[in-house]
């Protein structure tokens, strides 16, 4: 064999150990990097996997809100089985459950039914939905606390779950009714302006003038000027019958 065709051969023959030894790396079951777990919680017990679970609370720090729990949940087994209910560490409520737009099979308000071979997605449009109550005092941004899964078969399956609040990609998937700010404005039926208004005008059948004129269909003005009888000129003063006004235009008037 020749010097060239030698180291040929010995090149070809590194090249093929060497790829060989990165093929075992990914090969089989058992690979390195198929032992890397997720930074989202997941866990398994039994026929039930739970993975992406977390606790999502409101955007703002000091609203008083609900928060939510997010998760997709698996059913490995034969049979379906429902999730009863889910808590949080340092809570004493329980999440109001409630299917996703085409659940058929469970409840208006739950449990939720985990079909046979199945999953059911938690959180996000149309999706089941797990409401907690407000629990700003347990609840805390950043924390890893415990969420346990209750279900009919399975029994209660538990997990360390992330708190983050609804901001950024987390906001789809966090409570779908926020709390907003008053606008200011009265309710309706509520006009902000006083009841009523003063006119300055007299009530009907006692309309004056400034001059003290006395007015027909009363008996006596505000002004007190005399009618009925006593048509009064500008300054008060009767010219027929024996009543006379003041012409003050003070509210007095005398009758002779």
């Amino acid at each position: 064999m020749s010097r060239s065709l030698r180291r040929g051969a010995i090149a070809a023959s590194a090249i093929a150990f060497s790829l060989a030894s990165l093929a075992a790396c990914g090969a089989g079951n058992n690979a390195q990097t198929m032992e890397v777990k997720p930074d989202n919680a997941a866990t398994s017990v039994g026929d039930i996997k739970i993975q992406n679970a977390m606790v999502i609370t409101q955007p703002d720090l000091k609203s008083k809100g609900p928060a939510v729990v997010s998760a997709t949940v698996f059913n490995t087994g034969r049979t379906a089985q429902t999730l009863e209910s889910i808590t949080v560490d340092g809570t004493d409520k329980k999440a109001e459950l409630t299917p996703g737009k085409d659940d058929k099979d469970s409840k208006p308000k739950g449990p939720l039914t985990i079909p046979a071979g199945g999953s059911v997605v938690i959180g996000g449009k149309n999706n089941a939905s797990a409401v907690l109550p407000s629990s700003r005092e347990a609840i805390k941004d950043g924390n890893a606390q415990k969420v346990t899964f209750s279900f009919s078969k399975t029994g209660d399956v538990a997990l360390q779950t992330f708190v983050v609040p609804a901001e950024s990609y987390f906001s789809k998937w966090g409570p779908s009714e926020l709390p907003k700010a008053p606008d200011g404005k009265p309710s309706k039926g509520e006009s902000g302006n006083p009841s009523g208004k003063a006119s300055g005008k007299p009530s009907d059948g006692a309309s004056a003038n400034t001059s003290g004129e006395a007015v027909d269909e009363a008996n006596t003005n505000p002004s007190g000027d005399a009618s009925n009888g006593a048509d009064t000129n500008p300054s008060g003063d009767a010219s027929h019958g024996a009543d006379t006004g003041t012409g003050t235009g003070t509210g007095t008037g005398t009758q002779h």
